[in-house]
């Protein structure tokens, strides 16, 4: 089978197509013959080598990916050869033609979703799912502000934020990501990229702020985000890529707090919460995974390049 590896940490050109033998299910384990992969902005950070996880080289990059269950190994009863499936994390990686899984790293994908939905379905809607429930605890009354709505995980934000009932205001750089962000369900988008934009929305919610703020880039809007919250409210660190500093004052008189997790790090008890509230809304037609752009598995280092650039547009997939 093909598959990407990477022999060497570094930059886009040490994703290598190459050729190699086609795995074998263990006891435990299911052999995905894979669709389509979710290409994801920690996919880069661990190519790189600075990302928390380093994996033992060579490696098979990708947590994410959806298909048909091609073979199981002993002892598996949730799926069956010709199950369509999305995977959650993988054990040989998703930038491939197959995939082992884990029988707990696969779920059921409904018919309603294609398999480049569904290769979008893991790290942007169990990212944006947790952040909501679990680490926000959203109330339906409440507005909340996603930095960079029009990418993967701000726009499953977006979905799932209208779904609870909240108020949704977005921000994106580009026409093209505003208009995104507001056919999926924003009720107000701001061009991030323009000087005045925190004091629209600060006039937005008619001075009193908002109550959550869903932060792709920590390091860029986190002093800024402080600044808009409303008495309570909170900001989710869901990206990072440095350092900042910022005045713990804005959070004092606010009574605010600010949050931040992996998707790595979450219980067996939250990891089902979240899969069982994404295939409900998989099933139902409310979350609806948007694919910005399809490339061949070939061109994963053009994937790599264009996932980090402004301007983000919904999901890029890799067809192998």
């Amino acid at each position: 089978m093909k598959a990407i590896l990477v022999h060497e940490f570094g930059g886009p050109e040490v994703l290598r197509l190459e050729e190699i033998p086609t795995p074998k299910p263990a006891a435990g384990q299911v052999l995905v013959r894979v669709h389509a992969v979710g290409v994801n902005p920690y996919d880069t950070y661990m190519r790189n080598g600075t990302y928390a996880v380093k994996p033992p080289l060579p490696y098979t990059p990708g947590s994410d990916g959806a298909g048909t269950v091609e073979a199981v190994g002993t002892g598996i009863s949730k799926v069956k050869p010709g199950d369509r499936v999305y995977m959650a994390k993988t054990v040989t990686g998703a930038y491939a033609e197959y995939a082992i899984a884990l029988e707990s790293q696969v779920h059921r994908l409904p018919e309603k979703a294609s398999f480049s939905q569904g290769a979008g379905v893991w790290v942007p809607y169990g990212t944006a799912y947790h952040a909501l429930y679990h680490s926000a605890q959203a109330h339906a009354s409440e507005t909340v502000l996603i930095h960079g709505a029009s990418g993967g995980v701000g726009l499953a934000g977006v979905q799932i934020s209208r779904a609870l009932g909240l108020t949704v205001l977005g921000t994106a750089s580009s026409q093209k990501g505003l208009d995104l962000a507001t056919r999926e369900g924003a009720h107000l988008v701001f061009d991030h990229s323009k000087p005045g934009y925190l004091d629209e929305i600060m006039k937005a919610s008619g001075g009193r702020g908002v109550d959550i703020v869903l932060e792709m880039l920590a390091n860029v809007n986190l002093a800024n985000d402080l600044k808009l919250l409303a008495t309570n409210g909170r900001v989710i660190v869901i990206g990072n890529r440095g350092e900042i500093t910022i005045n713990p004052r804005e959070l004092m008189g606010r009574r605010a707090s600010i949050r931040a997790f992996t998707l790595w790090a979450l219980t067996a008890a939250e990891e089902a919460d979240v899969h069982a509230g994404l295939i409900a809304g998989l099933e139902n037609g409310t979350f609806r995974p948007v694919v910005g752009k399809e490339l061949p598995l070939a061109e994963a280092a053009r994937a790599h390049k264009e996932i980090l650039e402004p301007g983000a547009a919904g999901k890029i997939v890799l067809i192998p």
